[in-house]
């Protein structure tokens, strides 16, 4: 029996990458998913394409989550199409690396807009779609938070409110069955990190070297603890951070 069986799900910035694959994922296990985008129509719809074609059921639903009036879109869509919620995953997040003497007040608020009001946002409204049973919510944060790298203040920031929000939100929540955990990846390759040119680069052999397992991760890594924090599976499981960077600190 799969583990998700009659589940419904939003995972935020769905159309490519780590969020991409976790949409999948969770379908596979029998999830109703919506796969969430900004931008691209063409990948979320890919996305989307995929999991049908194996016999699963999922929806595109174009929202940014930096805007209050699109993330209560996102929900009443959700609720139209499949009536519930069941389990959020607040995956949608942007990142760029820059030293202190380069930080500005546009590049806080483009950080800060996205990977934690954004996420507060959605998780508003999941929480009013929840039922009776409470829900997982699945927040995608960052080892960034482990490893306090140069250039990465404004992100490594974000990330660490996120973990702290975990926390706040698990305790918050916690009397309403509602379950909040942060699950972090290290460098894990995606379309996103290609196009900033960290493959092959010495950014990736430094990372490489820092981890013990040898080798940066692929969103397949991601998906099954992603899968397991939404499934009844973690349901003694909350306010946890769950660090998957084959082992770099």
């Amino acid at each position: 029996m799969s583990k998700l069986n009659g589940k419904v799900a939003i995972v935020t910035g769905a159309s490519k990458g780590i969020g991409a694959d976790i949409a999948k994922g969770l379908a596979k296990e029998g999830a109703s998913v919506v796969v969430n985008y900004a931008s691209s129509k063409e990948g979320a719809d890919k996305v989307v394409s995929e999991i049908t074609a194996q016999g699963g059921k999922a929806v595109a639903v174009q929202a940014s989550v930096t805007s209050e009036t699109d993330v209560k879109r996102l929900f009443a869509e959700t609720e139209k199409a499949f009536g519930k919620l069941d389990v959020l995953v607040n995956n949608a997040g942007v990142y760029k690396f820059s030293p202190i003497e380069e930080v500005t007040e546009q590049g806080y608020h483009d950080l800060f807009d996205t990977n934690v009001l954004g996420l507060l946002l959605a998780s508003r409204e999941a929480v009013k779609l929840f039922g009776d049973n409470g829900g997982s919510i699945i927040n995608i944060g960052s080892a960034a938070t482990e490893l306090n790298l140069p250039t990465s203040v404004i992100y490594t920031a974000t990330k660490s409110a996120v973990d702290s929000i975990t926390r706040v939100l698990s305790k918050e929540l916690g009397p309403k069955k509602i379950r909040v955990n942060s699950l972090n990846p290290g460098m894990v390759e995606t379309e996103g990190v290609h196009s900033a040119g960290f493959i092959g680069s010495d950014f990736q052999k430094f990372a490489e070297s820092q981890t013990p397992l040898g080798r940066i991760g692929q969103p397949r890594d991601i998906t099954p603890i992603a899968v397991f924090l939404a499934s009844d599976d973690s349901g003694w499981l909350t306010g946890e951070t769950l660090v998957a960077s084959g082992g770099s600190r």
